[in-house]
């Protein structure tokens, strides 16, 4: 064989480490065919083969299949496009292991029974493209009827779950917690509310002007009062409930009146839900964002300032005073 060194399936194993068996298995295969055989019919291998055991063991310790490694090792697919083809292959494993281990350290740390710990799995294994559509199918629920809102785009995106590929256990137990939120029909029911109220709830301003909604009218303005201590009942609450009641009489374009301050105290009673502080929340945790600061004590503050000024008639008969 023009002088080449030539190696029985002995010495083959010997040089490469793997066994007998093994070679054999790779040379009855035709994965590494023999160069020539002994008078007896022995298999006889050449140096190359030494070479292309190594190549093989090597790919088969990456996970490929025995039919793609011919292919590689008789040069039918460049191994670059293969080993490009298996890294990506690779990823997907490692991102639903990695999703394991992190469902596995939630429920450890809750103490899950089996049946949350079903639940978990099931929501948290969800592609991506699963995900998604749970997603848009809450979020068309809630915002039905305004794409065309110019704040759309924006509040939509602020709103959106976005889970990481190698979520922690915080993340993977925030994210069960919001998927089971977006399938709760009270819970889609309020926030269309609040989606439509949030639609009319920008004041008209010029059109150079960043309009400002309702909410964070209320932020902006009892934040201080709360920070400062003053009972909503108190004198020193007027000035505060002036500057509220007088933007909503600007979003409706109507006087500032009882009748308007009686609106006012029921809108804003309707959007202190916990579930909305929850969503939020567990929002923030899977995107990374900073813990949102709860509306609810500027809600709650304005609503009771707002029913000190009102006659009792006028009043909601299940909203008291909680400070």
């Amino acid at each position: 064989m023009n002088g080449d060194t030539l190696f029985s399936i002995g010495d083959l194993a010997r040089r490469t480490g793997l066994t007998v068996k093994t070679v054999r298995f790779y040379s009855d295969a035709g994965i590494v065919p023999p160069t020539d055989r002994t008078p007896s019919g022995y298999r006889l291998y050449g140096t190359s083969a030494v070479a292309r055991l190594d190549l093989v063991r090597t790919l088969r310790e990456l996970g490929l299949d025995l039919a793609t490694i011919r292919r590689v090792v008789d040069r039918e697919v460049p191994l670059p496009e293969v080993a490009a083809a298996h890294a990506e292959a690779l990823d997907v494993q490692i991102r639903v292991l990695r999703l394991r281990r992190a469902v596995l350290t939630a429920v450890a740390q809750r103490g899950s029974t089996p049946e949350e710990l079903d639940l978990m799995h099931k929501l948290a294994k969800l592609s991506a493209a699963e995900r998604g559509r749970l997603i848009d199918d809450f979020l068309g629920t809630v915002f039905d009827g305004l794409r065309t809102h110019p704040a759309f785009a924006a509040v939509v995106r602020s709103m959106t779950p976005e889970l990481p590929d190698d979520p922690d256990p915080e993340q993977v137990t925030a994210w069960v917690e919001l998927a089971e939120l977006f399938q709760d029909e009270g819970f889609r029911a309020t926030m269309r509310q609040m989606a439509g109220q949030l639609a009319d709830d920008r004041t008209p301003e010029s059109a150079s002007a960043v309009p400002r909604v309702l909410a964070e009218t209320v932020r902006a303005q009892v934040t201080p009062a709360l920070a400062a201590g003053i009972d909503p009942a108190s004198p020193l609450a007027e000035p505060v409930v002036t500057a509220i009641s007088a933007h909503y009489a600007r979003i409706l374009d109507r006087p500032d009146d009882i009748d308007l301050r009686g609106l006012l105290a029921d809108r804003l009673h309707s959007m202190d839900d916990p579930r909305r502080d929850q969503y939020l929340r567990l929002l923030a945790v899977i995107n990374g964002w900073p813990a949102p600061e709860s509306l609810a004590p500027a809600l709650q503050w304005s609503v009771e300032a707002l029913h000190a000024r009102l006659p009792r008639e006028r009043r909601a008969p299940d909203v008291h005073r909680t400070r």
